[in-house]
């Protein structure tokens, strides 16, 4: 895979399968990296993002989380000249504003990594070392995973009222469906499966979402176990990532007897 570039999209291979036939494909997904914030050299936050405009959405996430008391009080944002490993070059954000903040507070209501020197790479080997490759233990056929999105579709009443939720299923290893759940945030729903199969004491072999697959999903299905994520949508580079070096299964843009195929392809069998 191609280093992440600014803004845009990462070139890679993947496989497209069209009814019980799969052939190589080159594709682009869209570039996911994280960015630390930090003020007075003290690290508060990290976003995931796409690169390019870092300091817009640094500005803005600053004043949404009404962290700086209005945009004068922002003195300046840029990135960071020095950081502790090349990786990190551009991926980390020094803040400095016009009045004092609790950053002790900020740090326990924000900061989601506690690595120095962030970048795809760090966030990769935590989510390995905490969790380590999944298991093989799945093999499934190309129509049973084209069934996946109406068996989900089904789920979804709260979509069907409102329109305006996320949805996520998590089956066993013969794909069962184990639970089915929706919320208004795609890693709330996932959240809500993965804790359904818990209380459940039945593990997860596969999980389907409704909407596209970021690294987030991809550390959360990882910590549990899970084997395979399917997407009706597109995935992002640092999922693709993650996927690849954990073994997981990735198959996206899954609709129609269509799907491509990111990592994991040997545990789909034609």
């Amino acid at each position: 895979m191609s280093e992440v570039p600014e803004g845009g999209s990462v070139s890679l291979t993947r496989q497209e399968w069209v009814g019980d036939a799969p052939r190589s494909c080159d594709d682009h997904v869209a570039a996911e990296a994280p960015l630390e914030i930090r003020i007075g050299g003290v690290p508060v936050a990290v976003v995931m993002r796409t690169p390019g405009h870092d300091e817009d959405l640094v500005r803005g996430f600053l004043l949404s989380e009404r962290i700086a008391n209005g945009h004068d009080a922002i003195v300046s944002v840029r990135h960071c000249t020095e950081v502790d490993t090349p990786e990190a070059e551009d991926n980390v954000v020094q803040v400095r504003l016009d009045h004092p903040v609790d950053l002790a507070a900020l740090r326990r209501n924000l900061f989601a990594s506690s690595s120095c020197g962030v970048c795809g790479k760090a966030s990769i080997e935590r989510a390995m070392a905490h969790a380590g490759p999944v298991e093989q233990r799945l093999s499934v056929k190309p129509e049973s995973l084209y069934a996946l999105p109406a068996r989900l579709e089904a789920g979804q009443a709260g979509f069907e009222t409102t329109g305006g939720v996320h949805a996520a299923a998590l089956f066993d290893a013969t794909l069962q469906t184990l639970a089915i759940r929706e919320d208004v945030g795609r890693h709330n729903a996932v959240d809500k499966v993965l804790g359904a199969a818990a209380r459940m004491n039945t593990p997860g072999a596969a999980l389907m979402v409704s909407g596209r697959v970021s690294f987030e999903i991809v550390q959360k299905a990882l910590a549990c176990g899970v084997e395979l994520i399917a997407a009706v949508s597109a995935p992002t580079s640092l999922a693709v990532q993650l996927a690849r070096e954990s073994g997981i299964t990735l198959a996206a843009f899954l609709r129609a007897r269509r799907m491509c195929v990111y990592a994991g392809e040997s545990r789909i069998q034609a």
